[in-house]
């Protein structure tokens, strides 16, 4: 190795984070079932890669070195006399053992690509009966891809430190039951599917709103990591109707990266994006993947929210959204998994299909309660409004959908929009 500079080093360190943490951790945890130990382990081979390569050069394969270091750790862990307290002898013995055969099997080369991908088998133990449901895809977004509990939490809509607690206590629970580090058998997949899947839409929709200033790099990279386990799932499972969905429906929302954003960072709506900017190939396989779930004749959520997606892309061939078909797609939505969401955008569709005071009636038929600090809701109740000329009432519902808004991107163009018809 050769000595890098400080900031070389800090960049790489960071890439490898953003890129293989939960790879690193999968082939961690899968060594003892400890998933906590794993990530502590990990996080101090990460905080000896900030002492160590900034002197001693960034290592050939960095995630490798990452690798080792954090076996050795847990290791050390496990032979500490600590530990040694809590397990005899004998079955520490084994424990170690059985640790090093399993990291035999996947260190046979220090190259990482060489190393057998175990983030799957993770999302599966994260997704097993004996966890809550309501903690599931908050644990696999922070095991998979490495989220802080103040993000998921954020995201979750649950204060950083009462997640972070859930999540210690999770962990926890998969050390205690002994859960296996391995894919259930395919008639309990199934039943573990539907978590896995709800994970990877979340860690992809969690940071499509994040590639807005100086996040957008990270927002890419784990936007690519949902694209890489959507497209995992699919050659583990590829006749299971949802799993292709979620995976054409990833695709098909990847497509139009390039034209979400205007110059000045402001959101576009989706119909008013520039077609001539979306990935023709991307926008090919989220349709070839759509026609698979098609033919597997079961529908489901992700199949159908797809479905809207390439109604919205035949637009680059068409030059027109078929609003109806969307009212009608939303119903079918709204039949299998009915949301707050899913109900604001058919009134949405409803009011571009059938004219501003129809989306309006659409949206006052919802619970107004629960109406009261949707931001979505007062988007589109403001774009509506905004379509009867009532400007008074269209300018107040545009400033609280920007007092409500989270993210920068959604802001600037509500504010575009008022700013324009405070002109008028």
């Amino acid at each position: 190795m050769t000595p890098a500079p400080a900031t070389s080093a800090s960049d790489q360190i960071e890439r490898v984070a953003r890129t293989a943490y939960g790879r690193i951790v999968a082939i961690l945890a899968k060594r003892t079932g400890d998933l906590a130990a794993a990530e502590d382990a990990l996080a101090d081979a990460f905080a000896q890669a900030l002492r160590k390569w900034p002197e001693d050069g960034i290592p050939k394969n960095p995630e490798s070195w990452l690798v080792t270091v954090a076996r050795n750790r847990d290791t050390d862990r496990l032979r500490s006399s600590a530990h040694r307290t809590q397990i005899a002898g004998d079955a520490l013995s084994t424990l170690e053992r059985r640790a090093d055969a399993a990291i035999a099997e996947t260190m046979n080369s220090l190259a990482i690509d060489t190393i057998p991908d175990e983030r799957l088998k993770l999302m599966f133990v994260c997704a097993h009966p004996a966890i809550g449901a309501e903690i599931r895809t908050p644990l696999m977004l922070q095991t998979i891809l490495g989220l802080d509990a103040a993000t998921i939490g954020t995201a979750f809509a649950v204060p950083a430190a009462t997640m972070a607690q859930r999540l210690v206590r999770a962990k926890a629970k998969i050390k205690q039951a002994a859960i296996p580090f391995e894919l259930p058998d395919q008639d309990v997949m199934p039943e573990r599917l539907d978590s896995v899947l709800e994970a990877i839409y979340g860690a992809y929709a969690t940071h499509w709103m994040a590639a807005s200033g100086g996040t957008q790099g990270t927002a890419r990279d784990l936007c690519q990591e949902a694209l890489f386990l959507a497209d995992l799932i699919v050659d583990l499972l590829p006749d299971h109707a949802e799993a292709l969905g979620l995976a054409a429906l990833v695709w098909f929302i990847h497509a139009r990266s390039a034209a979400r954003l205007d110059e000045t960072g402001a959101l576009v709506p989706l119909d008013q994006q520039d077609t001539a900017l979306w990935n023709r190939m991307a926008l090919a396989r989220a349709q070839a993947l759509l026609g698979r779930a098609s033919a597997q004749r079961t529908l489901g959520r992700y199949q159908l929210e797809a479905a809207i997606q390439s109604v919205h892309a035949a637009r680059a061939e068409t030059g027109r959204t078929d609003w109806g078909a969307l009212v009608q797609l939303y119903e079918g939505v709204l039949a299998l998994a009915p949301t707050l969401g899913a109900a604001v955008a058919q009134a949405a569709a409803v009011g571009e299909a059938h004219g501003p005071e129809a989306g309006l009636r659409a949206l006052e038929r919802l619970d107004a309660k629960a109406l009261e600090s949707f931001q979505p809701a007062w988007a589109t109740r403001a774009h509506l409004l905004a379509g009867t000329a009532n400007h008074l009432a269209a300018r107040s519902a545009f400033q609280r959908a920007i007092d409500l808004a989270t993210d920068v991107p959604s802001r600037r163009h509500l504010e575009k929009r008022l700013a324009a018809l405070l002109k008028t």
